[in-house]
């Protein structure tokens, strides 16, 4: 008996692994594909179901962004755009007052480049950065007499006041004197040292730096002491309304930059009489660039292949190129999984994954850049970004990236990946990773919205800016980070003639038994 009982214990041990095992390998990763080519065995092909198709967004909202640009930048593929400035300044002391016998001794402006400092034997050199051009140009600086507005009217004064990249026009109506030009200008990597006396020296950083005119603010600024216009900032950006920026080249070339406008300065010097002394003292009255700032964009005509194409998109079938381009530029909207053919508001591609309730391991939109098309090197942009263009969101996978913290340069590598270079530095791929928007959609019955892929200098700023008006499919708002991106590129459609590259999507999945 106690054999026999053995046998049966053993008998059973064995039936309980044996079972175990087979609901293991029911239980398998099926895996995914770069749709429409070949991949490992089993991977799902879902490509034919994707939607593109390129558009221009049309003018966009110039201020209120994380950072600034002035220049002109040319880009092999869509031409020369020009991008100038206006900007209110403000008082960093209300009523000030400047002393005795007050006289400007000199004016200047300085927009700071970004840059990284390194010192050595207490000598700095600093190492540029999101400087996107190097050939001359010239910078005219002006009085602006256009009064911007904090606050929106239109909205009884709650919300802030938008204003937009084709402006200039209008700001050009309001041009007063010329204060200050440079000619043949490209930046340098060279910063300012100041000579304070006593052995005493200070270091600036590299950025612009021009000279103004000093009889002008002898004038504006030192002669109204005591006045109702520098008696407190919000009499001050009425009564001094701003500088006008404008840049201009003899071709289509010329120098292009970003710039902290939170560490842009306007400083006055000048010289005064102290009381009971007959030696002048020096002095410096400083104005920053912390109110209303506004980027204004004027684009050459498109190349006419271009130009057919994003006025006109397919919108059913999508295309066979994708156009990119920052700034006043031009976005991609993406459509997963086919159309709703019954009408009841889910795609029936979406529909048959939804009943099969697979777990979702991975799934990622593949771009390949068309490198027929595209200059490639410096000109290609680093990062492209999406979102939902229904509710002008990011996607779950931008939270959930733990590389999300990280500086802008390394940041969100998981979700929005580098573009991927050759041997040759020219662009080949951009990977960007969906898989908790695709989870959403089969498992949780998330919303399947159209979403929209643009260029971005800042993967890690979340802010939106406004279209001057909505294009469709509904899109109301941008990435702030496209903006100010002056670079573009050209990637595969879903119907290129290299069905090889046309835009992918994979999709790892566990298929329960």
């Amino acid at each position: 008996m106690k054999v026999a009982k053995l046998w049966f214990k053993t008998g059973a041990v064995l039936l309980l692994i044996i079972a175990m095992a087979s609901c293991q390998d029911d239980l398998s990763t099926i895996g995914a594909e770069l749709l429409g080519s070949e991949t490992p065995t089993g991977i799902l092909d879902d490509s034919h179901t994707v939607v593109a198709y390129s558009q221009q967004m049309g003018p966009v909202q110039s201020n209120r962004l994380p950072s600034y640009q002035l220049g002109i930048y040319n880009s092999p593929v869509y031409g020369k755009s020009t991008v100038n400035l206006l900007s209110q300044l403000t008082m960093r002391v209300n009523n000030p007052k400047f002393g005795d016998s007050a006289v400007v001794d000199s004016v200047f402006i300085y927009l700071p480049y970004y840059s990284t400092e390194t010192v050595a034997d207490s000598v700095p050199t600093y190492e540029l950065d999101s400087i996107y051009s190097r050939s001359q140009m010239n910078i005219s600086i002006y009085e602006s007499q256009y009064y911007l507005r904090e606050y929106d009217p239109g909205t009884g004064f709650e919300e802030f006041q938008a204003y937009y990249s084709d402006q200039g026009e209008a700001f050009d109506g309001f041009v007063g004197q010329e204060l200050g030009r440079v000619e043949s200008f490209t930046p340098s990597a060279q910063g300012f040292v100041f000579d304070l006396g006593d052995d005493e020296k200070e270091n600036l950083a590299p950025g612009l730096r021009v000279k103004l005119d000093s009889i002008f603010f002898q004038e504006k600024i030192i002669d109204k002491e005591g006045t109702d216009g520098l008696r407190n900032n919000t009499n001050f950006r009425d009564y001094f309304r701003g500088l006008y920026f404008k840049v201009d080249s003899q071709n289509n070339d010329g120098s292009f930059f970003l710039f902290d406008a939170s560490k842009a300065v306007l400083t006055v010097y000048y010289s005064f009489l102290p009381e009971d002394s007959e030696n002048r003292k020096n002095e410096k009255f400083n104005l920053d660039m912390k109110g209303v700032i506004v980027n204004t964009f004027e684009n050459a005509p498109l190349p006419q292949h271009i130009q057919s194409v994003v006025e006109n998109p397919n919108r059913e079938q999508g295309e066979e190129n994708l156009f990119l381009r920052g700034g006043e530029g031009i976005m991609t909207v993406v459509d997963l999984f086919g159309p709703d053919v019954d009408g009841d508001g889910v795609p029936e591609e979406l529909e048959m994954l939804r009943a099969k309730e697979w777990l979702i391991n991975e799934a990622n939109l593949v771009f390949y850049v068309n490198q027929d098309l595209m200059a490639g090197g410096s000109h290609e942009p680093e990062r492209i970004s999406i979102y939902d263009l229904k509710n002008n969101a990011l996607l779950a996978d931008y939270f959930s990236d733990p590389t999300g913290g990280m500086p802008a340069k390394e940041a969100l590598v998981n979700h929005l990946g580098k573009l991927e270079r050759g041997s040759d530095e020219h662009g080949e791929y951009y990977k960007i990773k969906i898989t908790n928007h695709v989870s959403n959609l089969i498992n949780k019955d998330s919303l399947n919205v159209p979403l929209g892929i643009v260029v971005t200098q800042n993967v890690n700023n979340r802010a939106f800016q406004k279209l001057s008006s909505s294009q469709e499919p509904d899109v109301e708002k941008v990435p702030a980070g496209s903006v100010i991106s002056p670079k573009g590129t050209v990637l595969h459609g879903n119907r290129s003639f290299n069905e090889e590259k046309r835009l992918k999507l994979q999709i790892y999945y566990t298929e329960p038994n």
